[in-house]
């Protein structure tokens, strides 16, 4: 019985929104050659890739944080090296993801999602500035109606602005509504906005194995969401969620970045 067919028996979701580095694309490799290269030009020793990947999940800020401290706990490095950092960061990243890569079953699973009518959305804490270029190069873009990035709307992951704001534009209830992830943050995010998870075992975790936050299942292919391709001893667990009041639940954006996430939308919208 696939991952469908036991979180939402007899129907599919309304709505899947998906996590993208460490979800749908292995972008480490990009992400390292970034931060060496910021650490190098700063004088430093560089990182390396196993670092760097344990350091992903919560935004470039701190995963640059992170690369100026050598370590996950950022809080002795100062805003000054921060922002001299980011700027390097920022440049190195933004010029090749030649090294990221598409994992197996991902385009697959998205075309028969497509096809059977299931609305997506791409909700990632990578700066928006990056999404869009990325999304050309591993020919994604098309499948999703509603991108949000990093920086466009004011909360990142874990908490569920994000994830609030996709469903009213969707019109979907949390109910019918899916959360595909790999780490904690997506997990929580999920959690808080009355909504299953379904997490990656593949993915970035901060070397952490992603059972240990109990979403509704772990695979480690997508295509095990498919009718037909789910393994019948996946372990499902039922997500401690409690559903949001209707106060909690509202998204308050302002005009202007409203008008900044609905023109990005419509960038994407019709994105062939």
């Amino acid at each position: 019985m696939s991952g469908f067919e036991q979180l939402f028996p007899g129907r599919l979701p309304k709505l899947i929104m998906f996590d993208l580095d460490g979800t749908l694309v292995d972008s480490v490799p990009d992400l390292a050659a970034a931060v060496d290269k910021t650490l190098i030009q700063l004088g430093r020793a560089p990182a390396g890739i196993e670092r760097v990947r344990d350091w992903i999940g919560n935004g470039v800020r701190v995963l640059v944080r992170r690369a100026l401290a050598n370590d996950m706990d950022h809080s002795g490095v100062d805003e000054a090296s921060t922002e001299s950092a980011l700027a390097i960061f920022m440049e190195a990243y933004g010029g090749d993801h030649s090294l990221t890569k598409v994992y197996p079953g991902v385009r697959e699973t998205l075309k028969w999602l497509q096809k059977n009518g299931v609305e997506m959305a791409l909700i990632t804490n990578k700066p928006e500035q990056f999404v869009a270029p990325l999304l050309d190069d591993m020919k994604l873009g098309r499948f999703f109606r509603w991108i949000v990035g990093g920086d466009t709307l004011p909360q990142q992951k874990p908490d569920p602005a994000a994830l609030f704001f996709v469903m009213k534009m969707a019109g979907a209830p949390g109910s019918q509504s899916l959360f595909v992830g790999d780490s904690r943050n997506d997990v929580l995010a999920a959690k808080a906005a009355g909504v299953a998870c379904v997490a990656l075992s593949y993915g970035y975790n901060h070397g952490r194995p992603i059972a240990e936050e109990s979403p509704a299942l772990v695979i480690d292919d997508l295509r095990k969401l498919i009718p037909g391709c789910l393994d019948l001893g996946a372990e499902i667990t039922l997500p401690d969620v409690k559903a949001p009041s209707f106060r909690e639940s509202i998204v308050v954006v302002t005009r202007k970045l409203w008008m900044k996430v609905i023109k990005a939308l419509a960038r994407w919208r019709w994105r062939a």
